[in-house]
């Protein structure tokens, strides 16, 4: 097997991106519409009442932005392909336009010298799909892995590292049980099944992809840090590992070992239900994954009921016992503890219990940015580059270090109220202007003497 991924020699760097958030163009070139476009039409769902309709208008303006990779110096850039945009309806009728305009930006990304990573879900599952009942519809996980072969088919000769998902925790616990997220649905234990089905898709999808001659096929996963406050509290330490079981071993267990373990069980007793969990699917996932992407933003401290902060997302681990979130300054303006150590043990964790190379998928901060002169950002990205160089020099394998994000976009349920860019986007004429913290990752890259 030959590997495209960095070779570890030393730390590589990307930038990341994803379809909804700078796209736009969401009605053009026969894209279907998916559940972030339902969702966001709906009053009260998004921050700012606004949607990914235009976006950063990456659709019309990703040479500009692809110059802007380059300029910096980064050999990697990670960005999402849109479900809706290259099968209309979920499955069947494919729209050549959609596939012609990836075709277009994986040419475009590789004349500048930099390596394109493919993620294939980033959220917007087609709405025609969630009309049979999304992710808690097991087809839907068939339909996925018929998608991720029609896009391999027109762009695998190029791209050479896959993503099968982006954070499916966020899909099928924001989306089916806390409904902060699209499809905005409030069900429970809905999100375990979300879950099982997101797996089974990503085991479907890699086993496709292998058999297409794709030699990296991973998996990005939003992984936290659970520390809790008291580790002397007994009750405290059990529910914390309640929520860790939902948060991280329900797709590690799955990955690594083949099952669910116990613990989640006891909370997710839908993970044992033979109607959902079939013979062969856990073994169709076990060792589906030649890397892992890991997410981080910031920890999770715990503590009992009522002793903190009630977390927004508290719905979104159903089953567990209730804690309270302690959220420790500096914070950024999103509102989450700043913390480069817990990057530094998921990464050393991650490793050990996977034996997979890891890559740093995404990592950066939201900040209010009222100048370009955003030294929190930077300070952000320098102790969190140190955090993943010492998780290296623990032995970690670690290859990449990928920020989220190029672009001031749309971020989801917060609209166009956060900003995690490097790049400023002007919302008046879409304008880009770099930050400080772009050219001092550039000056960063450059001393690396690795992109």
């Amino acid at each position: 097997m030959t590997s495209s991924l960095p070779d570890g020699a030393s730390l590589a760097f990307g930038v990341a991106t994803a379809a909804y958030q700078i796209e736009g163009a969401t009605a053009e070139d026969g894209r279907g519409p998916s559940i972030w476009d339902t969702f966001t039409a709906r009053p009260g769902t998004v921050r700012d009442g606004r949607d990914g309709s235009v976006a950063c208008d990456s659709y019309h303006r990703y040479d500009e932005d692809l110059d802007l990779v380059a300029g910096l110096g980064a050999g990697w850039y990670r960005f999402s392909i849109a479900w809706p945009r290259v099968l209309p309806e979920g499955n069947g009728r494919v729209e050549s336009r959609g596939l012609d305009f990836y075709d277009r930006l994986v040419d475009a990304v590789l004349a500048r010298g930099v390596s394109p990573t493919a993620t294939l879900y980033h959220w917007d599952l087609p709405q025609a799909l969630e009309d049979l009942n999304g992710w808690l519809n097991r087809d839907t996980a068939e339909a996925f892995a018929d998608y991720a072969a029609v896009v391999h088919d027109r762009l695998g000769d190029r791209v050479r590292v896959w993503a099968t998902h982006n954070e499916p925790w966020c899909a099928a616990y924001l989306g089916y049980a806390a409904g902060v997220h699209a499809p905005g649905r409030r069900e429970g234990g809905a999100g375990h099944r979300a879950a099982h089905h997101l797996l089974l898709a990503h085991g479907l999808a890699a086993a496709r992809l292998h058999d297409a001659g794709a030699d990296d096929v991973g998996i990005v996963l939003n992984l936290a840090p659970f520390w809790p406050e008291d580790p002397d509290d007994p009750t405290l330490v059990a529910a914390t590992d309640q929520i860790d079981a939902v948060r991280n071993r329900v797709w590690l267990g799955p990955l690594v070992d083949g099952r669910y373990d116990d613990g989640l069980l006891e909370v997710a007793p839908e993970l044992a239900e033979p109607d959902l969990v079939r013979d062969g699917d856990l073994a169709l996932v076990q060792g589906s994954a030649d890397w892992l992407g890991v997410n981080y933003y910031t920890p999770f401290r715990t503590a009992r009921p009522g002793a903190a902060e009630t977390h927004p997302e508290a719905d979104a681990y159903p089953g567990t016992s209730p804690v309270s979130f302690v959220v420790r300054e500096p914070r950024t303006d999103i509102g989450w503890e700043v913390d480069a150590s817990g990057l530094e043990q998921l990464l050393i964790d991650s490793h050990r219990r996977t034996g997979l190379p890891v890559l740093v998928t995404e990592n950066g901060a939201a900040y209010p940015d009222v100048t370009l002169d955003d030294q929190d950002r930077i300070a952000y990205l320098r102790d969190h580059i140190a955090a993943t160089r010492r998780a290296r020099e623990a032995g970690a394998d670690v290859r990449a270090y990928v920020v989220w994000t190029l672009l001031d976009n749309f971020e989801w349920a917060e609209g166009y109220t956060k900003t995690f860019g490097i790049v400023h986007v002007d919302p008046r004429d879409q304008s880009r202007t770099p930050k400080a913290s772009f050219h001092w990752l550039a000056e960063h890259i450059s001393d690396s003497g690795v992109g």
